[in-house]
């Protein structure tokens, strides 16, 4: 019997397993993303549809874990300082949104038939929006480090911290007869259990984390360092949980204590495959926690409430984001990716039927609300992004260049474009730059930079830019075909300025040199030379046969550059070192015995 008891669970266990790998890559293909995968995946194997999970609930407690290493990660990238500077996000962005949602929703419930209680309890769990997903398609886009992400991050930690006072509200609630042996006094020994909790957490982080990791890390044992960073995000969570507060946000606290670890990035390595298990698996119980039954049985009620909720979310998100200066498209963006309530509602919803301030058919029906609108977020985020090329991009916020007079006009100004301006810029040169990314704008002016927005291609633009008065510009985007364009008009309509452009590599070089640049430097061309020449120091080779070397390779690429411009990419070919028919310029030197200066105490690689 034991033997077949394990063998269903084993059974289980790769019915989860095949689901997940099965569904989300097919999902992901066809454009859906992971987290509908996870869901439609959870809904075939769960009870309402093939039935190979009768209890979702237990896997969901479980699961939720994943939602508590999600928040760990997240707190690692947080330093103090920088959470400090979120605090206007967090609190002043964070409660205006949450005021609006809230009463705005209760006035659905209310146009639904739904007593005040009910239709107050059912807005405040619609109005927390669910950490996983978001932060989930937050990190597929890559806009987790972005200041739209941080900003939404924020908006998501005081939901997290807003599930406290909303329980302590819920119990304040609770009639005599839900809970006749509780005393008035009792309230108060769980908010000083709470505090004691955050307390011991924060000395914790403070005193006992970071001499706990050097003692493991000197032991150099690997598998150990792994369980204890199990230990304190699951110790963290565990703590939070026996003071009443969020599980997810004593992981964030113990996060955010160890951001200027030096063993910051090994906990994040330990962690990350655990969460991405543990959350996939969360998806996978929400899916199976949508009661088909109830959902049948009350559809129009319930379809009508997902399709009022998130719309009326929606609006009152995107007003709030309005209100606080962003832009049309980060706005529309916010409100479409936040509409959805989220897993913390499951626990409000439990907590106020316990204590008979709903009953459990209303808690079914709000219950089966909040899963259908996490299903149709993404669905939410697939339309948004097929409709959103057809939108105006806005540029609020943002300047256009009228008038500008530099003598150097910069075009593009990413990674590449940064460097050049630093040159020029501590030489006192006056730069004018320009560029079409609207977030890089932004965070630029963060830094100091005066950016403004403008399309290279275009001949009004430059004019604007005030190419016309230019001594040089340089194109210094990472279009190669843009770049191309931009050339070819500048070097027609405005001929006195020195021309230098980026290029991608030898055939756009050869284009740009074709198109009337005065100088192009491929993006990798100079730090590979430098990367070569260090490498023969390391081998031995001396610095100035290095050097030697490294210019002889520097005239053979300018021949050959020369042939190709006549004779095509093919020309020149023989001017290449291969290592079929390796012929060196320079044999190596044995390496001295005696260490150079500057590297008396560094391991180097002897010839």
């Amino acid at each position: 019997m034991a033997a077949e008891a394990q063998g269903s669970e084993l059974v289980k266990v790769v019915v989860l397993l095949a689901a997940g790998v099965v569904a989300v890559p097919i999902f992901k293909r066809i454009g859906l993303g992971s987290v509908l995968g996870y869901l439609a995946a959870g809904l075939l194997i769960g009870p309402f549809g093939l039935g190979f999970f009768n209890d979702s609930q237990a896997i969901l407690h479980v699961a939720e874990l994943g939602v508590v290493m999600f928040l760990f990660i997240i707190g690692l990238e947080m330093r103090p300082s920088h959470l400090w500077s979120l605090r206007r996000e967090i609190f002043g962005l964070g409660t205006a949104q949450i005021a609006l949602c809230s009463l705005a929703m209760t006035g659905v419930g209310l146009a639904f038939g739904l007593p005040l209680m009910v239709a107050f309890i059912g807005a405040m769990g619609f109005v927390l929006t669910s950490t996983a997903i978001v932060m989930q398609i937050l990190g597929e886009r890559s806009d987790l480090a972005l200041p739209r992400g941080q900003r939404i991050v924020s908006i998501l930690l005081f939901e997290d911290l807003l599930i406290v006072p909303l329980l302590a509200l819920v119990a304040l609630m609770a009639p005599p007869e839900a809970n006749p042996s509780a005393a008035a006094h009792s309230r108060w020994a769980d908010i000083g259990i709470a505090m004691a909790s955050l307390a011991t957490l924060l000395a914790a982080g403070i005193w006992l984390l970071n001499p706990l990791f050097r003692v493991l890390a000197a032991a150099k044992a690997r598998e150990v360092m792994t369980a204890a960073a199990l230990l304190v995000v699951l110790g963290a969570a565990l703590l939070m949980q026996i003071g009443g507060l969020s599980m997810a946000m004593g992981a964030f606290l113990a996060g955010v204590l160890l951001s200027e670890s030096t063993f910051r990035h090994q906990l994040e390595a330990d962690i990350e495959p655990f969460r991405g298990i543990l959350l996939g698996l969360f998806f996978l119980s929400v899916g199976m926690s949508l009661n088909l039954t109830v959902v049948a049985a009350n559809w129009p009620m319930i379809v009508g409430g997902v399709l009022a909720l998130m719309l009326v979310k929606s609006l009152c998100i995107y007003i709030v984001a309005r209100l606080m200066k962003s832009c049309h498209t980060e706005a529309l963006d916010r409100a479409v990716l936040m509409a959805q309530g989220g897993e913390f509602a499951f626990v409000l919803f439990s907590a106020a039927a316990n204590a008979k301030l709903i009953d459990a058919a209303v808690s079914a029906n709000l219950t089966a609300i909040v899963v259908l609108s996490m299903a149709l977020t993404p669905l939410a985020i697939i339309a948004l992004r097929k409709f959103s090329p057809k939108m105006a991009l806005s540029l609020e916020g943002v300047d256009e260049p009228n008038g500008l007079s530099g003598s150097v006009l910069l075009i593009g100004f990413g990674r590449f474009g940064q460097v050049v301006s630093q040159s020029l810029l501590a030489r006192g040169v006056e730069v004018a730059i320009i560029d079409t990314d609207v977030e890089m704008i932004e965070s630029a002016q963060t830094f100091g930079f005066k950016v403004y927005y403008g399309d290279g291609t275009r001949l009004d633009v430059l004019r604007a830019s005030g190419a016309g008065n230019a001594q040089l510009i340089a194109i210094c985007i990472d279009d190669r075909a843009a770049a191309t364009v931009t050339a070819q008009l500048i070097r027609h309509e405005f001929p006195q300025a020195r021309l230098l452009a980026r290029s991608f590599d030898r055939e756009h070089a050869l284009e740009l040199v074709h198109a009337g640049v005065d100088l192009q430097v491929r993006e990798t061309f100079e730090s590979a030379m430098r990367f070569g020449e260090a490498a023969l120091v390391e081998l031995g080779v001396s610095a100035d046969d290095a050097a030697e070397v490294v210019a002889d390779i520097r005239k053979r690429d300018a021949e050959r550059f020369e042939l190709e411009l006549v004779g095509g990419v093919r020309a020149g070919v023989s001017l290449l070192y291969g290592n079929m028919q390796q012929t060196p310029l320079i044999p190596p030197k044995p390496r001295s015995t005696q260490p150079r200066e500057d590297e008396e105490h560094a391991p180097g690689i002897s010839a």
